[in-house]
């Protein structure tokens, strides 16, 4: 079964549709002046009507951000977290901004594979906020994306047994694909 947006889009345009509430979720990365990395991400949350947040709290006006917040992460080559920021521009009670305090546990930490248990493990819960939390998995993969290119040794990563890390790290990367096939045959297990 092939899913296209075009399908789904079609689809929908035989119903009406009320918007609720709108998500907007960015994620930039950058080369720093020091030779470290930085990568950012923002959640924006909105509803097109106005509402007090059951729990109380501030009148958000239809369209205000109910959320508006972030982390940075810099990171070293070797996608070691070096220094954690984060910050609140909008949220729905006043509380919430002191929710990013505890991601600075990250600190030290690897961006590889395992980084959403550990985020989990030392974040979960109300340790941390949640919106500042489901940001750390996109995150990590624009820091991945964002180094990616630069590749400085020019050789791919592996893992312990030098297996080129990217396989069966995604669909297309899966061992029994054509893409590993052709680039590490090798490795390559037939379905």
């Amino acid at each position: 079964m092939n899913c296209s947006l075009e399908a789904s889009t079609e689809k929908s345009q035989e119903v009406s549709r009320e918007e609720l509430h709108l998500r907007r979720i960015e994620m930039r990365g950058y080369r720093r002046s020091d030779g470290l990395f930085e990568v950012e991400g923002r959640v924006i949350d909105t509803k097109p009507v106005e509402f007090v947040p059951k729990s109380g709290g501030r009148t958000v006006a239809a369209g205000e951000p109910i959320h508006n917040m972030g982390v940075r992460l810099v990171f070293d080559m070797e996608m070691v977290v070096r220094d954690v920021y984060t910050f609140t521009e909008a949220s729905p009670y006043s509380l919430c901004s002191y929710g990013g305090d505890a991601l600075r546990e990250l600190i030290g930490t690897s961006i590889k594979p395992g980084w959403g248990s550990t985020v989990r493990r030392k974040l979960g819960g109300s340790r941390s906020c949640t919106h500042l939390m489901e940001l750390l998995m996109p995150l990590a993969t624009t820091a991945i994306q964002s180094v990616g290119t630069l590749n400085l040794h020019g050789v791919d990563a592996t893992d312990a047994s030098e297996k080129p890390a990217k396989i069966d790290s995604c669909y297309a990367y899966a061992a029994s694909g054509e893409l590993v096939l052709r680039r590490w045959p090798q490795y390559y297990k037939p379905k």
